[in-house]
This record gives structure tokens, C-alpha cells and sequence, in this order.
């Protein structure tokens, strides 16, 4: 897909805003506002959502891979997303990400590096797609909290990525083919990562999640906060 697609939009990378209010306060106000079985969708995925797997999207250049990723980290339960832009800024599609980035945490890094040091600083193994990784996608599923780096469409991991890494794996295949499309090889990787893996937020962190579900669906939030006295 080319970046100069209509389709395509800057991501915002910050990072979430803190809460303008107490997620409680806030969940009060705005729970009224939707539907029973809204609001139940909004708690069972914040009840599965997962920190323990942080993917690292390195230098992506096409704005259809890194929408695929992003729409796959949000089906599978993955809550935090860390970015390195690389020379080209971080682009969506619209069409294929259908807004999935506004669920997740995005963050921006200014080098893989300082992502990969303060990733391990937090307890993470590094892994590196590859094609001859040292493991199977699914043996990953067993490390208690793993970082996965996935490199540029065309060069892949760098080598610096490479260097920091705890491992490289490999996503099996029988054919001809030696490599998949980097959203395709993604999807499988985050699928098998995530099996078995249970909703690890604690409740403070659950709660303000649902907090930023609900301001995120209604586009009344603030007024509905500030007539309820939450907001001043």
C-alpha cells in the first residue's frame, strides 16, 4: 500500500493520557450511556487483556502491515504496543485497522535500543523473528513476559535488534516459501504467544481501562462527565 494512500493516517503514539477524573467516578458517570451488552463486551476483553506480551514494531515503511499487526494485537488480547518509527513516520489504513489502535497502547521509541534496554529493565526476554530461529512461536507462550521485535518489511530486524535479543524463533513452514508477509508471520506469532495466557492486568489497571473504553465510545463523554460533576 502506498503511504501517500488517502486511506492512511498518522497513529498517535503517546501513549495513554492519564484520566481526567477517578476511573470509578468515571465509570459511574458513563455506564449509564451504553447498552447492557456493550458495556459487558468492554469488561470481559479488559478482563483478558494482557501486559505480560509486548510486541516491538520496528521501522515499518507500509502503513497495511502495520494496521494488520495492530487489528491482531487487539484480537488477541495484547494491551501495550511499542513503536520505533525508524526514518518514516508510523502509519495506519484505516480500512484494515478499523480504529483497533484507539484500544491499544501505543509507544513511541526514539531508537530500538533504549525500547529493547528499558524492555529488559522490566523483566522481558527479547525474541527476534527469523528465519533460522532458535525456537518454535509456541514454546514463547511459556515465557512469563516476552518482547517480540518485528523488523522492516524488507530488511528485517536490524542488526542492533539482533544483538539485544534473548533469541530468535522461527514460524514453521512446509512449502517452497521462505518467509511470510510480516503482518502474516505477526498474527501466527501473537496467537501462539498468547495461548493459555489469562488476563494479567491488576484490578487498578483493569478498571482504568474500562474508564478509557467508555470515554473512548462515547463521543459525549466529557460533556456527560462534566454535567455529572466528575469534570470541573
Amino acid at each position: 500500500m502506498r503511504r501517500s494512500d488517502p486511506d492512511t493516517y498518522p497513529v498517535p503514539l503517546g501513549g495513554p493520557a492519564p484520566l481526567p477524573a477517578p476511573a470509578e467516578a468515571i465509570v459511574a458517570a458513563l455506564v449509564p450511556h451504553v447498552t447492557p451488552a456493550r458495556w459487558a463486551r468492554m469488561q470481559a476483553v479488559a478482563a483478558s487483556r494482557s501486559y505480560a506480551v509486548q510486541p516491538v514494531l520496528e521501522a515499518f515503511h507500509d502503513p497495511h502491515n502495520a494496521s494488520a499487526v495492530l487489528r491482531s494485537c487487539d484480537a488477541f488480547g495484547i494491551q501495550r504496543v511499542h513503536v520505533v518509527p525508524g526514518e518514516e513516520e508510523f502509519l495506519a489504513a484505516r480500512k484494515v485497522s478499523r480504529g483497533t489502535d484507539r484500544w491499544l497502547e501505543l509507544v513511541a521509541h526514539e531508537g530500538i535500543a533504549p525500547c529493547l534496554d528499558g524492555l529488559k529493565a522490566q523483566g522481558f526476554e527479547i525474541y527476534v523473528a527469523s528465519m533460522e530461529g532458535d525456537v518454535h512461536p509456541a514454546e514463547l507462550a511459556t515465557v512469563p513476559k516476552v518482547a517480540v521485535v518485528f523488523g522492516n518489511e524488507r530488511r528485517g530486524p536490524s542488526p542492533t535488534a539482533r544483538a539485544l535479543s534473548d533469541g530468535t524463533y522461527a514460524v514453521p513452514m512446509r512449502g517452497f516459501v521462505e518467509s511470510l508477509n510480516v503482518s502474516v508471520a505477526a498474527a501466527i506469532t501473537l496467537q501462539a504467544v498468547m495461548h493459555g495466557r489469562p488476563g494479567d492486568l491488576t484490578e487498578t489497571e483493569r478498571r482504568a481501562l474500562e474508564a478509557r473504553y467508555l470515554m473512548t465510545t462515547l463521543a459525549s463523554a466529557e460533556a456527560i462527565l462534566r454535567e455529572r460533576g466528575v469534570l470541573s
